[in-house]
């Protein structure tokens, strides 16, 4: 039992899709994506068909869909009902999809940890996804554009994001007055990092590809194109077919049903910067970080979970590019801002380094559907704790904590969450 009361958030285990496959050329849709998503997330966390029943018979289970444009990308709207389509089990069962650009599933992971805590229900599924290879890359990136102002950032605008977070790596040499060519080399690191971490990843849409330090940093070739301004085919993430999904529990259902369920979500922080770049970089002007927002949710997470960066073992971060990666990590307090070319080429962020970062490959390394990777990360997160990570486990953990960073946007949404046991 939590404090004052509070039920706990427990985190029953999930699953993820094979972020490598192309669900259109397979000839399979939505409908197809969530049936397997839910049969083998249901059985990974150990609940049946009659205990969905039986707490839907008593109000005491809901469903929460994160999905960014599946009015664009399928033209399927309704899409918390869509999961009667995937099985009757789910009639009568409240369900609503969640929306906040990239981290549409963090939004629903809130809400679904909010109804637990209300003492509104006792068991949540939470499902992220997202079908993304309907169209060709050029509609792709138009779609992502309606995660920017529409009408000054994006609107007629080719590729508007890789064009945002080339103003963010820009923005971060500038204020922190770093030497160019050490600060793409590190983001050459990062991103190789992140293709290396990917190959140990059975999940990951990169796990076959080749991307090593040599050729992230040898940008304007044939195999690493200029994407944006100083970003080339090997800062950016991957476009994606994907879902995601974990079950949390209550603590009334883990003692009816006798379960361990070990580790809970202890902190999280929720916060919202303005929905404009420039008016993002104007409003940090006065603040040593880039991101003050982003620092915010963190700073949050740790408040609530009653630890500081030093308590946490394993983070997975939002690695839309290689420049919000960098601009993460002191974020997160694990370097001051400016310094974080220590971290990087020191190798403390790989899978056996000091504070390991992103191994399940990130969003470069593992994919981006939009909408289902808050919910991959924090079942990354689980996993790392849980000690069912597989080929991607880190070193024990000291403390056996684990956070995530997700953001929507060009960091607007900001989401963190702490799980630990």
């Amino acid at each position: 039992m939590g404090l004052n009361g509070v039920s706990r958030v427990h985190i029953l285990g999930g699953a993820q899709t094979d972020f490598a496959r192309n669900w259109s050329r397979e000839g399979k849709g939505a409908v197809a994506l969530l049936r397997e998503v839910l049969d083998d997330g249901l059985t990974a966390a150990g609940v049946t068909d009659e205990d969905i029943r039986a707490l839907n018979g008593a109000g005491r289970v809901a469903c929460f869909v994160g999905n960014f444009c599946a009015e664009q990308y399928v033209r399927q709207g309704h899409l918390g009902a869509l999961l009667t389509e995937a099985s009757p089990l789910f009639y009568g069962v409240p369900a609503a999809r969640y929306e906040a650009a990239c981290a549409s599933g963090s939004v629903a992971l809130d809400a679904a940890m909010t109804k637990i805590r209300a003492g509104d229900a006792d068991l949540c599924i939470v499902i992220g996804w997202e079908l993304m290879k309907t169209v060709d890359s050029a509609v792709c990136g138009d779609i992502l554009g309606f995660a920017a102002l529409q009408e000054e950032e994006s609107e007629g605008v080719p590729y508007p994001f890789p064009k945002l977070f080339g103003r963010l790596a820009d923005e971060l040499m500038r204020r922190y007055r770093l030497p160019e060519e050490i600060f793409l080399d590190d983001l050459a690191r990062i991103a190789a990092g992140n293709y290396a971490a990917a190959r140990s990843n059975p999940l990951a849409q990169t796990r076959k590809w080749f991307m090593d330090y040599g050729e992230a940093r040898t940008r304007g070739t044939a195999g690493n194109g200029y994407v944006s301004g100083l970003l080339a085919v090997s800062d950016c993430s991957q476009i994606t077919d994907g879902a995601a999904l974990v079950v949390l529990a209550s603590d009334a259902y883990v003692a009816s049903h006798r379960l361990s369920a070990p580790v809970y979500v202890k902190g999280y922080g929720h916060r919202m910067a303005p929905l404009r770049f420039d008016a993002k970089m104007a409003e940090s002007a006065s603040s040593p970080f880039l991101l003050p927002w982003t620092r915010q949710a963190a700073l949050d997470a740790y408040r609530r979970a009653g630890l500081d960066v030093s308590d946490v073992d394993v983070f997975e971060v939002h690695d839309c590019f290689t420049s919000s990666e960098y601009a993460a990590l002191s974020a997160l307090g694990l370097c001051a801002p400016g310094q974080e070319h220590d971290l990087i080429a020191g190798g403390c962020l790989a899978p056996d380094g000091t504070c390991p970062v992103n191994p399940s490959g990130g969003l470069i390394g593992c994919g981006h559907p939009v909408g289902a990777t808050g919910v991959r990360m924090f079942l990354d997160i689980y996993r790392q704790v849980a000690g069912l990570a597989g080929g991607c486990q880190v070193a024990r953990a000291r403390n056996g904590n684990g956070m995530m960073l997700n953001i929507g946007g060009s960091a607007t949404t900001n989401y963190t969450f702490i799980v630990g046991t």
